[in-house]
């Protein structure tokens, strides 16, 4: 078996401007991959292997690229430059609420959303019980989803992407909302799920879930790969770099 990830001198650039990413012109017209007025790189000539049952934790400041590098590991973005490699497919517990629909009920985004993921019919049917119980919404199952408070939203969506059976699991800082029952337990979800071996992808600030959960860190800073090595030694220098004790 082969890495669960592998990323080889892997770039993305956007514009600052309104238009964003590249144009469909631009990909089909074989623009010129250096930098244009108004572009910059987000990530670039970052490379590194994720094997199967590594739990690996992404850690910099705001705007050096983590998430960016989530996206293009779950494929919703694609590289200006390089190759990423996913062997086996991704639950992506990032962005939760995207993808629900408001006007359904809540009974109707399940079924959706686990089937748009992937779940078979009979998968939903054998496991809605657990997921509406998880998310604590048995007294609103048909609900219209945009009634839901914020909170409610984020344990449907947690509940739902959690019961896929997919090797690997990105996260992007989804423990840092709802108050600490919920994320109580999510933690023990996800502990649950590292159990069984599959592969974590963690993107966060919180250093105490960093420690919880990875064994091995990703410094980036202004889109490059700063160190790669155990999540101590990465959150050590992460630290000394940015004046923290």
């Amino acid at each position: 078996m082969g890495p669960a990830i592998e990323v080889a001198d892997l770039g993305v650039r956007f514009r600052r401007n309104r238009r964003g990413r590249r144009t469909l012109k631009d990909l089909f017209s074989g623009a010129s991959r250096r930098s244009r007025p108004g572009e910059f790189w987000a990530l670039r000539g970052v490379s590194f292997r994720v094997e199967p049952g590594e739990s690996i934790g992404v850690v910099g400041r705001n705007g050096q690229g983590k998430s960016t590098l989530l996206r293009l590991v779950a494929s919703v973005l694609l590289p200006d430059e390089g190759t990423v490699h996913v062997n086996g497919g991704v639950a992506p517990l990032i962005e939760l609420t995207g993808g629900f629909v408001g006007d359904l009920t809540v009974r109707e985004n399940v079924r959706l959303t686990a089937g748009l993921h992937g779940m078979s019919k009979s998968e939903v049917a054998s496991r809605y019980e657990e997921m509406i119980a998880f998310a604590e919404l048995e007294d609103f199952q048909d609900t219209p989803y945009k009634h839901l408070s914020n909170g409610m939203k984020v344990r449907l969506a947690f509940s739902v992407v959690s019961q896929l059976d997919e090797p690997i699991l990105l996260v992007d800082e989804v423990l840092a909302v709802g108050d600490k029952a919920f994320r109580d337990k999510c933690y023990q979800r996800i502990d649950e799920l590292l159990a069984e071996g599959r592969t974590l992808f963690f993107v966060s600030h919180n250093e105490r879930d960093l420690r919880r959960f990875c064994k091995r860190g990703l410094y980036l800073d202004k889109g490059s790969l700063v160190l790669d090595g155990t999540i101590g030694d990465v959150l050590d220098r992460y630290n000394a770099d940015h004046g923290r004790p």
